[in-house]
């Protein structure tokens, strides 16, 4: 089988990899440009649990919600938050002007492709802000654009059809192995293809976090372990956070326990959202999206309480104590369970009746259950007491009838060792978005891409 030859090699067409590609072709076009992708295009992407002939993961070659063009986020809600406060540190490599000045590009990009019309939250509310700390909750700033999974879609394929014609797209391409060869590299593919080029970035996403850390090894790239976040998907009537959600849309908010000194975050709020599965490395976890178009509104607001848990010496296999907690929910109830807060607090399991008689009508179909039997102690501990927290800001927060799912689970890449241009100490190889460990969003992963690409481009038309 021949060997395809590239001056850039881009794995992975998440929005790391998008948004490379992009700029790599704006600024130099008589660049040869590949991007290798496990998943379909875009229009391909498909998940085959309909509700009633699938009800439950098939563990399909290559999962549709989060591989693919788009990557993880392309079924996501499109929130696009441009602040520094979170995210990831991609300002510690970039400064932190810069990496404002780079998801608004970023930004820019998305409303020329379609998003113009979707609104931008700039999330300045002083009686807000003053009301969480308060209450001992911190509320982070950030400006944030929410596309909705409908527009959202709609910007990635026109994305799409914009590079299409400069870039060539190999799609259900997955890579096995990166090798060194000469002075470029040269990767190998599932179905034995083979693809050589003297540059090279990776962006496969934090789906991508376990297949990253073999290239670590393989390559010997120096790399430190991260973090693992473990939690709830909670869900409430729309008006328990319309204060917030009206103001702000996305209410990052971070709690210190008194119990254990842990910090608990809000992430991904969704109002008139749904609740969804999501399939990582064949396990399955829980997620939240929320729509741009009104007639696709629920009556429910929903958000992750993750606990992050950070391991020294001698422990480094964080995603590995992260799947073993899912596998755990997977076991007792066939997937994601639901429970409610009542139900919880009273140590008792949840049951269909029981979630049925709630005042919280459930977006997702999960099983009723205990997640006392699943999350550990010390994180349910936590959760709760921020539930009780949260109560303080919006008003019925704990209530009985409050849903939870089980479990949430974010896993992060062991950090990769990259120096200001996102380069690796193997020159010309360069580890963006999620995989990296330096990016843990939408906009910090494609200010990411835009970034490495400049830094490709110039250090080529320096040679």
């Amino acid at each position: 089988m021949d060997t395809r030859h590239y001056d850039v090699l881009i794995i992975g067409a998440g929005p790391g990899g998008i948004f490379a590609a992009y700029e790599l072709t704006r600024l130099d076009a008589s660049l040869k440009v590949a991007v290798l992708e496990c998943g379909g295009r875009l229009d391909q992407r498909k998940c085959p649990i309909n509700g009633t002939t699938v009800k439950s993961c098939l563990n399909c070659k290559s999962c549709s919600i989060m591989n693919g063009f788009g990557g993880a986020g392309a079924f996501s809600d499109g929130k696009y938050n441009i602040t520094n406060e979170f995210g990831g540190t991609l300002f510690e490599y970039t400064g932190k002007k810069e990496a404002i000045e780079l998801m608004e590009y970023v930004d820019e990009i998305n409303c020329k492709m379609g998003g113009s019309e979707t609104r931008l939250y700039e999330g300045g509310d002083p009686a807000l802000y003053k009301k969480c700390l308060e209450n001992n909750l911190h509320l982070l700033k950030a400006s944030v654009r929410h596309l909705g999974t409908d527009v959202n879609l709609v910007v990635l394929g026109n994305l799409y059809d914009s590079l299409k014609d400069k870039v060539d797209f190999f799609f259900h391409h997955r890579v096995n192995t990166v090798m060194v060869q000469g002075e470029g590299y040269e990767a190998v593919c599932e179905n034995g293809e083979r693809f050589q080029a003297d540059k090279v970035i990776i962006s496969t996403g934090r789906s991508g976090s376990r297949w990253m850390e073999s290239i670590c090894k393989d390559l010997d790239l120096p790399s430190k372990s991260s973090r693992i976040d473990i939690g709830v998907r909670v869900e409430v009537p729309f008006e328990t956070f319309s204060t917030l959600t009206d103001s702000l849309y996305e209410s990052k908010i971070v709690y210190r326990s008194k119990k254990y000194q842990d910090r608990i975050r809000t992430f991904c709020m969704n109002p008139h959202g749904v609740v969804v599965n999501e399939n990582t490395n064949g396990i399955i976890t829980v997620n939240g999206h929320s729509y741009s178009d009104p007639s696709l509104f629920t009556e429910n607001t929903n958000f992750a309480l993750l606990v992050s848990s950070h391991f020294t010496e001698p422990f480094h296999e964080s995603n590995a104590y992260g799947e073993s907690i899912a596998r755990l929910s997977n076991m007792l109830g066939g997937g994601v369970i639901v429970q409610r807060f009542g139900d919880l607090i009273r140590g008792q399991r949840s049951t269909p009746d029981r979630i049925a008689s709630g005042f919280v009508r459930p977006t997702l179909q999960a099983t009723p259950g205990d997640l006392s039997l699943v999350i550990p102690k010390r994180q349910l501990d936590d959760i709760i007491e921020m539930i009780y927290a949260l109560d303080a800001v919006a008003p019925s927060t704990a209530s009985d009838d409050t849903l939870l799912y089980g479990v949430e689970v974010k896993f992060y890449n062991m950090e990769v060792e990259v120096d200001s241009n996102l380069e690796t100490c193997r020159k010309g190889l360069y580890v963006i978005g999620d995989c990296s460990g330096v990016t843990h969003s939408l906009s910090h992963a494609s200010a990411s891409g835009v970034y490495a690409a400049r830094n490709l481009v110039r250090s080529i038309h320096e040679q």
